[in-house]
């Protein structure tokens, strides 16, 4: 006499989470276990594990022909994460297990130990959202209970142990579900109050921070433009509760830990320059997420950005420009998120003294030439603002009076006032407007439109730095609370550019 069980779980491909229904048929004959569906080599292995899973928590292993499908058969499944609904679909095909619950409101998840335990799977968080948009329960492994936490509305039922999943399932224990605080606000250790003068730059991050904006600083060693760079997200606008969501589901495929404390923060990625292309836009057999993707909704920042190779930093221009990466590799593709805002810094030259008031610098022009030209045309041409941060004068540096500069709380007010604007006037942040919606929502007058058909042929505009020009030049109207884009505006905004050209 055959029998058939039917158990829910999820793939993961990417940040999608395609349902997997797990059917087990055991029959007679000679005794066997196969696994079919695609399965690569940690699925293949489950059975062994299983097989002492079961063993070890004192069932008994059908001593028949068991056959494991993974539907939909076509699509690839890797990892351990059908252990626990394979040993669930033995247990129920063998009659060892008759749940009181309808098993098929629940989704399963998890590796499991030779001794039963489970263990914690990685990329969960896209599948938990699913489920809860499915009206799908989920048993999970305890250690990826605070992942779930993050899903507010989720029906989650975190166990340690094969015999507490099928406790539950037969009405004969309860799971207990663990408190789980998430910090709603975010806290950022890193504030302007601690940088010393630079108030050019403050400006130019501000109006960065609000619009955006993509930014280059460029200044000798010491001059600041880190210390500014990593204040940055202490002033951009919050993150909605959906962005957040969006941004855990990344670090959960990329099996990175975020703690729910970090939740609400702005993330901020520093790789180092010897990075390669698929650390920094991600790849892989299995595509995973790379630095642009984790910096979603966040700062990308690239130190001594020349010295990055050629072939990296062209990588970066289909993501700017879209905010998202596309990976085609042979068995599957993949798209992930990569909102995220470029900072990049630089010094002046190679040794770092040029234009610096000192008589250090004994670059050549030739050399100061070929150093520049590292950083293409075209990946320039997507960065909206350029600007030169100079050295601290003495008298700043060595200023040790009572007066604070403004801290980030007050800067953050400012530019969470102007981009409300942006979200009220048309629902995006300036950056991502189309160069339709710019031309409409920027108004120009006779003398503004004279202004930049002269800045158009001194400075060789393309049309994406003309509309970026536009874009900023919007932005700090917001900042200064005007409903219309004025010849001060424009003149500013200009200012970013003439690095540019």
């Amino acid at each position: 006499m055959s029998q058939l069980a039917k158990i829910f779980t999820r793939a993961s491909t990417g940040m999608d989470a395609p349902l997997v229904t797990i059917e087990v048929h055991i029959s007679g004959g000679l005794p066997s276990f196969a696994i079919v569906g695609l399965p690569e080599g940690a699925v293949k292995e489950s059975k062994d594990r299983v097989r002492s899973a079961l063993m070890n928590s004192k069932f008994k292993f059908p001593n028949q022909r068991i056959t494991v499908s993974l539907a939909p058969a076509n699509l690839p499944k890797s990892g351990g994460r059908y252990d626990l609904p394979i040993a669930l679909g033995v247990l129920v095909a063998s009659g060892q297990l008759k749940p009181k619950l309808d098993i098929a409101e629940f989704e399963f998840f998890g590796e499991l130990g030779l001794d039963g335990l489970l263990r914690p799977t990685e990329g969960l968080l896209p599948a938990i959202v699913e489920a809860k948009n499915n009206n799908h329960a989920l048993i999970i492994p305890k250690e990826n209970y605070n992942q779930g936490a993050l899903v507010e509305g989720a029906s989650i039922f975190p166990c340690q142990h094969l015999l507490e999943v099928c406790g539950f399932l037969q009405g004969v224990s309860e799971v207990k579900t663990p408190s789980s605080s998430i910090q709603k606000t975010a806290i950022y250790d890193k504030d302007f109050s601690q940088v010393k003068g630079q108030y050019h730059a403050k400006r130019a991050l501000e109006i960065a921070a609000a619009g955006g904006h993509n930014i280059l600083l460029i200044g000798p060693p010491g001059s600041g433009k880190t210390m500014l760079s990593e204040r940055l997200p202490s002033i951009m606008p919050p993150l909605t509760t959906e962005k957040a969501l969006e941004r855990a589901a990344i670090y959960s495929v990329a099996n990175k830990p975020l703690s729910t404390n970090d939740l609400q923060t702005r993330p901020f990625r520093s790789p180092h320059h010897s990075s390669s292309a698929v650390a920094l836009v991600g790849g892989g057999a299995s595509p995973k997420p790379g630095e642009i993707s984790l910096a979603h909704e966040g700062v990308l920042f690239l130190d001594e950005l020349p010295e990055f190779p050629r072939h990296v930093l062209e990588a970066l221009r289909q993501p700017l420009e879209n905010g998202e990466v596309h990976l085609s590799r042979a068995a599957q593709q993949t798209t992930f998120p990569a909102n995220f805002q470029l900072i990049g810094a630089m010094n002046p030259c190679p040794c770092g003294h040029f234009g610096d008031g000192t008589a250090k610098c004994h670059c050549t022009e030739d050399q100061i030439d070929k150093y520049h030209s590292k950083i293409s045309g075209p990946l320039l041409d997507r960065i909206d603002m350029v600007l030169d941060v100079p050295p601290l004068p003495k008298e700043i540096l060595l200023d040790q009076s009572s007066v604070k500069t403004e801290n980030s709380e007050t800067i953050r007010a400012r530019v969470l006032s102007a981009y409300n604007k942006q979200l009220d006037r048309q629902g995006k942040s300036n950056d991502q407007l189309t160069p339709d919606e710019v031309e409409k929502i920027v108004s120009l007058n006779k003398e503004n439109i004279q202004l930049l058909e002269d800045v158009i042929d001194k400075l060789q505009l393309s049309a994406r730095a003309f509309h970026r020009v536009l874009k900023v030049a919007r932005t700090i109207a917001d900042i200064d609370d005007s409903e219309v884009v004025n010849k001060q505006h424009l003149i500013e905004a200009i200012g970013y550019r003439r690095h540019n050209a």
